[in-house]
């Protein structure tokens, strides 16, 4: 194995521990807000990782833009998703009612 498959390996395995982490958060913080930051910012930043490591195997800069497109895409996705159910909790909590 070559330079660029050692650090491709390490940018997957990275972000495999990411999403770990986030899927820990999910089961394990106590509230739904927790919850929904811990897997956010954990699977946006494994997603990232992930991507990366798949550019350092094959440096195509067509596929970097596709891979680059899919993260902006899923982190919008995230962040849209992770909005709406936490203004949801908040109104079934009575917290913040306006």
């Amino acid at each position: 194995m070559d330079v660029a498959d050692w650090l491709s390996a390490g940018f997957i395995a990275a972000g495999l521990v990411f999403f770990v982490a986030g899927t820990v958060g999910l089961l394990r913080l106590p509230d739904p807000l927790s919850r929904l930051h811990a897997l956010t910012k954990a699977d946006n930043l494994g997603l990232l990782l992930i991507a990366l490591g798949l550019l350092v195997r094959n440096p195509d800069p067509l596929l970097g833009l596709k891979l680059g497109l899919l993260w902006l895409l899923v982190l919008a996705a995230g962040a849209t998703g992770a909005h709406l159910i936490a203004r949801r909790a908040i109104r079934a909590d009575g917290e913040g009612a306006q």
